[in-house]
């Protein structure tokens, strides 16, 4: 058994628990990529939290709290937003009769588009003067286009519309899980009237629990590692990585352009411990409390 599983255990200690373990060592060091690791001890974690002292003076990083706020807005919004339209859609392609199918593979397409390359798409869709979604709204009387991605007020909202275009995948689960739905149940509750809304609170909703919860710990996880989109929206229509004026500024942006930017990798090591963290402690949380409200057709919860 050992030598079947041997080809895996050095795959793993190789490339997946000594990088973690170098990582974590390196997240008490000062660590430039020339120079070898000197050891600070706990001074990048006082750095990052802007706790206590470091060589004698209060230091802290001042963006790294709005990278904070900036991840954990994108994922108190985009992931219930995901859920829902995704469950909605999911409902409505169950009803056609007719070309089911390509509906199904219409909504699923987007979702195989690369996300640099969708997010490069909406730049140029969102763009302010020469894209075509303002040239539509200006015709609007009274109506003042907003300006997408050049707007920190509106920035996060042009990458929620972009994640609700890609959200083929998640249609695709709830779709499975809608048709997987025994139908002697609605059979039963509509002999004992029920409309639509109690067919859909009473049997549609609890039987697809299992999907949406499956679908909010992967959402909150991808939440937490969001970047490609934004990285590539705030340099291609900003300056700089988190542009507009830092409402773009999510962890995983801060994260590597303090490691591969400034060369901090220490304390790029340290945030990614934190990162790690808070993602394990959310999904634990997350399964402590799905015994609660996620139902499973076998009985067990």
């Amino acid at each position: 058994m050992l030598a079947f599983l041997s080809p895996w255990i050095i795959g793993f200690v190789l490339f997946t628990a000594w990088p973690m373990l170098l990582s974590l060592y390196y997240s008490f060091t000062h660590y430039d990529l020339l120079t070898a690791p000197s050891w600070v001890g706990l001074d990048n974690y006082r750095f990052m939290f802007g706790i206590g002292t470091i060589h004698g003076q209060h230091e802290s990083d001042p963006y790294f709290w709005r990278a904070v706020r900036n991840t954990a807005w994108i994922i108190l919004v985009s992931v219930p937003l995901r859920i829902v339209v995704a469950m909605l859609t999911a409902m409505l392609l169950t009803r056609p009769k007719r070309g089911v199918n390509v509906y199904r593979t219409l909504f699923f397409m987007p979702s195989l588009a690369p996300t640099v390359g969708a997010a490069l798409v909406f730049v140029y869709l969102l763009n302010p003067t020469t894209g075509p979604v303002n040239r539509v709204l200006e015709t609007i009387p009274g109506l003042n286009a907003p300006l997408w991605f050049y707007d920190p007020t509106w920035a996060k909202p042009a990458l929620i519309v972009l994640g609700l275009w890609g959200i083929g995948d998640a249609i695709v689960i709830y779709l499975a899980g809608l048709l997987d739905v025994p139908r002697d149940l609605y059979e039963a509750i509509s002999i004992e009237g029920a409309n639509a809304w109690q067919r859909f609170r009473h049997v549609t909703l609890p039987m697809i629990t299992p999907v949406i919860f499956f679908t909010l710990v992967i959402g909150v996880i991808d939440g937490f590692q969001y970047f490609d989109q934004a990285f590539v929206s705030s340099t291609t229509a900003g300056t700089s990585p988190g542009d507009p004026q830092g409402s773009l500024l999510f962890y995983g942006v801060w994260l590597y352009q303090q490691a591969f930017t400034y060369f901090h990798m220490g304390y790029a090591a340290a945030m990614a411990w934190v990162l790690f963290i808070a993602t394990m402690a959310t999904t634990a949380i997350l399964f402590a409390t799905a015994r609660k409200w996620v139902h499973y057709g076998g009985g067990l919860s």
